[in-house]
């Protein structure tokens, strides 16, 4: 059967129109975005109010035992900045995983699969269709995220720094970039698992694995190993993208319609 956009963007519309609908999953959705914002901003902030403070210091010659001691605050600015981009990342992978985990698995739940998957449609129509519905949205709280943040930075740290901190390059390459990898990382993984586990619950737990590998990535940057920046980021979202076009070959393999309809018919 021909690939038709008409079809896989049917699937689309469908999909968000039920994520619309379901005001407990928009509501878990926001509250990793909202922590993500607010955070970061009153950490910047508290350090903004006591520029002078020897703990600042501390910190800042902890990382830096060289650093003159009235760069410390906007080290440290930056700093938190630079080591909260892995935290952020864990949001475009987050988000998709809670919309594609209910794309298969709770269609199941609620009988709603058979007639899709009986109907007219291809499986690369369906996953593309599926996939977007989670990529849309996630990309769009991420945009919007990053937006705020940079407002809540700036408007924050600017009359003590006397310049805006965000937004930087290493930022706008994440939130551009490297961010979208992550979001089809995270929805590849979490529809091939929703097509394989009949329980919208268990694919969401198996999915959030995914995020285990970002938090030990945060806690080696907090920790001082490791150190982050555009080029460690580059590395990283290549490796990423590998792995998504592996997910992409992956779901077009393993994504059997018929093997769906009759363990779950």
């Amino acid at each position: 059967m021909i690939f038709s956009a008409r079809r896989a963007l049917a699937v689309f519309r469908k999909d968000t129109l039920d994520l619309l609908k379901n005001k407990g999953l928009l509501g878990s959705m926001f509250a990793l975005p909202a922590t993500i914002v607010v955070v970061p901003i009153a950490v910047v902030a508290a350090y903004v109010t006591r520029p002078d403070a020897t703990d600042l210091k501390i910190m800042a010659h902890f990382y830096e035992p060289n650093l003159p001691s009235e760069q410390a605050l906007r080290f440290m600015v930056e700093k938190v900045l630079l080591d909260w981009f892995s935290i952020y990342l864990v949001m475009p992978v987050f988000v998709p995983i809670l919309i594609s985990s209910h794309s298969v698995a709770g269609e199941k739940e609620k009988r709603t699969l058979e007639p899709l998957l009986a109907s007219p449609i291809t499986s690369l129509e369906l996953i593309l269709g599926k996939s977007l519905a989670s990529l849309v949205p996630a990309f769009v709280i991420c945009v919007a995220a990053f937006a705020l943040l940079c407002v809540g930075v700036d408007l924050a740290s600017y009359r003590a720094l006397g310049a805006l901190v965000l937004p930087n390059g290493m930022w706008l390459f994440g939130v551009f970039v490297i961010a979208p990898l992550f979001a089809f990382f995270g929805n590849g993984v979490a529809v091939l698992i929703s097509a394989r586990v009949g329980d919208a619950r268990l694919a969401q737990q198996l999915s959030g694995l995914l995020v285990l590998p970002l938090v030990g990535m945060t806690a080696g940057q907090f920790a001082g190993w490791l150190k982050a920046g555009t080029g460690y980021y580059a590395i990283i979202g290549a490796v990423v993208l590998v792995l998504d076009v592996a997910i992409l070959v992956a779901a077009r393999r393993l994504f059997d319609r018929e093997r769906l309809m009759a363990r779950w018919g």
